[in-house]
């Protein structure tokens, strides 16, 4: 299985996760509630093309850009803390955002004048700060990026507390309930064409990032101490990763909610195919990331159309037995040798 890893060429799985995302972006531009028959009217129907273009068309990129946004941070936050099991969301910003979102709808949700702003940039805005607060908070109760293992509690603390402040908000204003439950089920379906750019000009800023460090997270493998034998400066590089994984998680988090287990298989999903150094992992995590979102969000919306099923949900039935599967086949290998 090495060998077989070690003859495949990443440039060559980029390629083929281009093309992926090209033809899911165009399947996802033409298949609709009605299957191809607006896309078919589109070329002579003023309203079909409409659809297309202000509907389909940026959902699609932008269920694409979320899940690189996702897949870049798995890829992160995997080589960050050693840890093959690390997500995007481990150092608390799922529950930030979603304390964020439960915060304003619990404030304004009432307030007729305040629907508008929020729709537009009030939702969106409060799972950001949240999600970032979040991050922040984690590094406080962590004493900064020193220690590995207390940023990794830390933000498993801070996850747990914000989460159940934000499920005592709802049960406090039932009324939030319907708001919260879009959010945390994750949905690509308010995603437009403002979303989809910011989404596209910060994943190209985490990504020239990530690659700018991805030498310190190959030189994290090898273990710290060895790493501050080469003489990398781990604090700040610590506080740059930290800072990427932040930024990429809570712009995917703020368009989408939350989507599970994206971010976690990607890198393993790339792994899997090719063996390589995170300068390749973090771009072909990305890629993969926005292939498995897409490809979840069309199957989301043929699988029982005209209705749609939450795309968080597919997400985590789909991840999650990927995952089994995948440890009852490393099992399965270790029993044999």
């Amino acid at each position: 299985m090495t060998h077989q890893g070690a003859r495949v060429s990443p440039v060559g799985v980029a390629l083929m996760l281009l093309l992926l995302c090209a033809l899911g972006v165009a399947l996802g531009s033409a298949v609709g509630s009605t299957g191809f028959e607006s896309w078919l009217n589109a070329w002579h129907d003023e309203v079909a093309w409409q659809i297309v273009w202000d509907i389909r068309l940026p959902r699609s990129l932008g269920a694409c850009a979320a899940g690189a946004l996702l897949g870049l941070a798995g890829a992160l936050a995997q080589g960050l803390f050693r840890n093959p099991l690390a997500d995007p969301y481990l150092l608390g910003s799922a529950s930030g955002a979603s304390l964020g979102v439960a915060v304003a709808l619990a404030l304004f949700g009432g307030n007729p004048f305040a629907t508008e702003f929020l729709v537009r940039l009030g939702l969106t805005g409060a799972a950001f700060v949240g999600a970032v607060l979040a991050v922040l908070l984690t590094l406080v109760l962590a004493r900064g990026v020193q220690h590995t293992l207390r940023l990794l509690l830390a933000g498993v603390i801070v996850g747990v507390v914000l989460g159940a402040l934000a499920s005592l908000i709802t049960l406090m204003r039932p009324d939030v309930l319907q708001g919260m439950q879009g959010f945390l089920l994750g949905s690509t379906s308010f995603i437009g064409w403002t979303s989809c750019v910011l989404m596209l000009a910060v994943l190209l800023i985490c990504t020239v990032f990530a690659f700018a460090l991805s030498r310190v997270l190959d030189a994290l493998t090898l273990g710290e101490s060895t790493a501050l034998s080469l003489g990398l400066p781990l604090a700040p590089v610590r506080v740059a990763l930290v800072c990427v994984l932040a930024l990429a998680t809570g712009t995917a988090v703020a368009q989408t909610g939350l989507v599970a287990f994206v971010g976690l298989a990607a890198p393993h999903l790339v792994r899997s195919v090719v063996k390589v150094k995170h300068n390749w992992l973090v771009l072909l995590s990305a890629l993969m990331g926005g292939a498995l979102l897409l490809s979840a969000d069309l199957l989301a919306r043929m699988a029982i159309a005209p209705q749609e099923i939450p795309v968080g949900v597919l997400t985590a039935v789909l991840g999650g037995g990927y995952l089994l599967w995948l440890m009852y086949r490393s099992q399965t290998m270790r029993g044999t040798r």
